[in-house]
């Protein structure tokens, strides 16, 4: 089950982010304005009332691409759906509030995610060398076009 994000899952969705990416984990701070923002879409994906994916998605009224900033499903259920499932609720999001695209970064060694992204039409349009720090591997930049 897919819902919006609560002050409650902040903690369990921080603990996931330093499993998940040891080395760039999003602090608390970064996660709660998320949760607060009137222009992000947090959500989490809950199995048995654990928190087992998380996403979040910014759009700022009057412009026209939205940015997915974060999808992570716990390694148990990988392969499972969860990570298409929360990016389809973010694609859903993005273009009831009037994105005409949407942007994300990836890194250029998950395999897994670029997969997930290309089959939803996502393309890449650049590289950001060393994004990812301290690891210091690319990020690609993938663009959809979404029409309302």
């Amino acid at each position: 089950m897919i819902r919006l994000a609560t002050a409650v899952d902040l903690a369990i969705v921080h603990g996931l982010e330093q499993v998940l990416f040891p080395d760039d984990a999003w602090p608390f701070e970064k996660l709660d304005d998320d949760l607060r923002s009137p222009y992000a879409h947090f959500l989490v994906s809950v199995d048995e009332d654990r928190v087992v994916g998380y996403a979040i998605a910014q759009y700022l009224t009057g412009n026209d691409v939205a940015d997915i900033q974060n999808i992570a499903v716990v390694e148990s259920h990988r392969g499972r759906g969860v990570g298409a499932e929360l990016l389809e609720a973010l694609i859903s999001w993005t273009v009831e509030k009037g994105a005409s695209a949407i942007m994300l970064e990836v890194r250029d060694d998950n395999i897994v995610a670029q997969s997930l992204y290309a089959s939803r039409g996502f393309e890449v349009i650049a590289t950001r060398p060393q994004y990812y720090q301290p690891s210091g591997v690319d990020a690609l930049v993938m663009r959809r076009e979404v029409t309302p």
